[in-house]
């Protein structure tokens, strides 16, 4: 079995930042624990911003990216002593990979990191895996280490995602402010609550929330991977939530659906530029007949998008029903709009987004 784990900052950094080796160790013991049972573990970490933070001396967490890179910078080889010495007890070598988007969308980038990290696993290392914070650029960037590891169980090929975090799970409401709040334990595919936009970031110490979790397992369903979001500091989490023990946080199930890295990205991982509406012709086109989006279907544009920037398509009722990398700016579709084929200028891109760009959302 082959597992992602990923493990979240407030699981691994005090209020100041500082890092909580008690933390590492412990799930450094769990994978050492998996290992030896002949499974193979990859972990996505968080904490580089908050220990350069405390590697820094500084109050608190500044809100500007250049300070914010640079302090990841600071905090990464931190995080990574520390991982490298308590796998190192148990003999294991950890080897870190620093990731961007690029890796993802970028077919030859995708294969080259799938080889990287599968000859990691087979040198019998730990690969230790974060976003590349300290250089990624704020317009291009994951977001959040839940997405990465979501991301990443499609490209390693993982049969269980776990987010390791300080809730226990999904709850049918915030339990901090609902005291009849109760966990769910079990999501299926096809579930509403796959589309439930959970509201709300975690702590102040790390970028993700519930929200992000929630698209990280959507992410990770469309891949066919089992994902488990469950508290880190209960006792042997990670080896129970992989062996799939019950009563261990929420489990969302694998959908039948299964979509390629690229596709992952443009659906559920990256930010939209703009909004194309269609009309209903088109809809009934893109949805049924997995045609791409034309000009002629195309009722009105919104937002400043470029080639290359991810829409969303609605309907005439303003319902979102799909996501695409657009082929053209919005000046340009904007000015198609409407038109046929045969009427558009010889220098025009006949789609506004390719049926290979094009996803219909759940």
């Amino acid at each position: 079995m082959r597992v992602v784990a990923k493990i979240g900052s407030s699981s691994l950094t005090d209020e100041r930042g500082v890092i909580n080796r008690s933390a590492i160790a412990s799930l450094c013991d769990q994978t050492a624990a998996l290992r030896a049972a002949g499974h193979e573990v990859l972990i996505v970490t968080s904490g580089a911003v908050s220990s350069g933070v405390a590697a820094l001396g500084l109050a608190s967490r500044p809100t500007d990216m250049p300070t914010l890179q640079a302090l990841a910078a600071a905090g990464q080889p931190r995080l990574m002593e520390v991982y490298s010495a308590e796998l190192g007890r148990h003999g294991l070598v950890a080897g870190q990979t620093l990731l961007v988007p690029n890796d993802f969308v970028n077919r030859r980038q995708y294969l080259h990191a799938r080889q990287t990290l599968t000859r990691l696993l087979e040198l019998g290392c730990v690969p230790i895996i974060n976003e590349n914070d300290a250089i990624a650029s704020d317009e291009i960037r994951f977001g959040d280490n839940d997405r990465l590891a979501a991301l990443l169980s499609h490209l390693v090929s993982a049969d269980v995602l776990v987010l390791l975090t300080d809730t226990p799970g999904l709850y049918t409401a915030d339990p901090r402010t609902d005291p009849s709040a109760t966990l769910i334990t079990d999501v299926r595919s096809d579930d509403p609550l796959l589309a439930v936009d959970a509201s709300g970031a975690g702590s102040n110490r790390g970028s993700g929330g519930m929200a992000s979790k929630l698209s990280a397992a959507r992410i990770a369903s469309w891949s066919g991977v089992r994902t488990v979001i469950a508290k880190s500091s209960q006792d042997d989490v990670l080896e129970r939530a992989a062996a799939g023990a019950a009563g261990i946080g929420t489990t969302f199930h694998p959908h039948d659906r299964k979509l390629s890295a690229r596709k992952l990205w443009i659906a559920f991982a990256a930010a939209t530029e703009g909004i194309i509406t269609v009309d209903p012709g088109a809809r009934d086109a893109l949805v049924n007949r997995g045609v791409s989006l034309l000009p002629a279907g195309v009722v009105s544009v919104q937002g400043s998008f470029e080639e290359g920037d991810n829409v969303d398509i609605s309907d005439p009722d303003g319902v979102v029903f799909a996501r695409g990398m657009a082929a053209m700016s919005a000046s340009t579709a904007r000015s198609v709009a409407g038109k046929r084929t045969s009427e558009l200028p010889s220098d025009v891109h006949p789609e506004i987004v390719h049926r290979d760009d094009l996803v219909i959302l759940p």
